[in-house]
């Protein structure tokens, strides 16, 4: 915990992030579905600059440290493949399927820590891994018996391979946060996107049409604001207590899919994401004490 600020308001700014997000992940699937995910990641992202630039540099804010600005480079670029992959996947599957399948992440996270910084796997990160691998296997099972197109199942794919890079973008957010205030990070994290994207537009991305253009503004804003509640809440509160605010995502994504798309929600799906959200649970509570919590982040 960071100063006085309670773990109950982190996770209810983290709550509010999350509900935002999902708003925009409608936004961002319809300007997929008619551009392609890259333009669209690289549309928001350049927008979410031109939004949050200006408040940046309203404040006055020094230009971050070289180590600070390594995490953002690091961060953003992670962060941008997973984006990437997630849009392009979020396209081709159901809005709440898609959603149930990056809940694997905050668990891939604890043995990304493993790897990448020496922690121990617990047995509890381990029961966790065989109970939401049974979740993935009822969502895979739900396809088979929907008959889903190769199309459908590729979308799967790159949205398992989103969580796996979004789980290592989770182990440098806590470290972000603390280096640098939420709107620094929201705003470094759009220019990175948007540096890393911005050599391919001419071949993978041409310009967005009028009719477009108020959906990207929105998007952006949506995004820059779920950015920066997000950073807020990871800088005030451990991973271990935000972890579990992920999953509200499956209500929102459920709601909106059937909403705005009409989708409906298959109990694979349902069955699959319960499990899934069981396993990380389990997985991420009660860490031993020391670095193993920090390696969650």
């Amino acid at each position: 915990m960071t100063g006085n600020v309670s773990a109950m308001r982190a996770f209810a700014i983290a709550a509010v992030g999350i509900a935002v997000y999902s708003a925009m992940d409608v936004l961002m699937r319809i300007l997929s579905d008619q551009s392609g995910a890259y333009p669209a990641v690289l549309w928001r992202s350049i927008a979410g600059v031109a939004l949050l630039a200006p408040l940046f540099i309203a404040r006055r804010k020094p230009w971050p440290a070289p180590a600070t600005l390594k995490l953002h480079v690091a961060r953003g670029s992670i962060a941008g493949a997973s984006v990437l992959l997630f849009f392009w996947g979020l396209v081709r599957v159901p809005m709440a399927q898609g959603i149930a399948l990056t809940f694997l992440a905050p668990l891939i996270a604890l043995f990304l820590a493993s790897v990448m910084l020496g922690e121990r796997v617990g047995h509890k990160a381990i029961v966790g891994s065989l109970v939401a691998s049974v979740g993935v296997l009822a969502i895979a099972l739900g396809q088979v018996q929907e008959r889903a197109s190769e199309t459908v199942v590729l979308g799967s794919l790159a949205i398992i391979a989103a969580s796996v890079l979004y789980a290592g973008s989770l182990i440098l957010l806590r470290r972000q946060a603390q280096a640098a205030d939420p709107l620094e990070v929201a705003l470094f994290t759009s220019i990175v996107l948007s540096l890393l994207l911005l050599p391919g537009a001419p071949w993978l991305a041409g310009l967005p049409t009028v009719e477009q253009l108020p959906s990207i503004v929105v998007a952006a804003l949506l995004g820059s604001i779920s950015a920066v509640a997000l950073a807020w809440a990871y800088r005030h509160a451990e991973a271990q207590v935000l972890a579990p605010v992920e999953y509200t995502a499956f209500a929102w994504s459920a709601l909106f899919g059937w909403l705005v798309f009409a989708e409906s929600v298959s109990l694979y799906t349902v069955a699959g994401a319960v499990l899934i959200i069981a396993g990380c649970l389990v997985a991420v509570r009660g860490p031993p004490p020391g670095p193993q919590t920090e390696a969650a982040a």
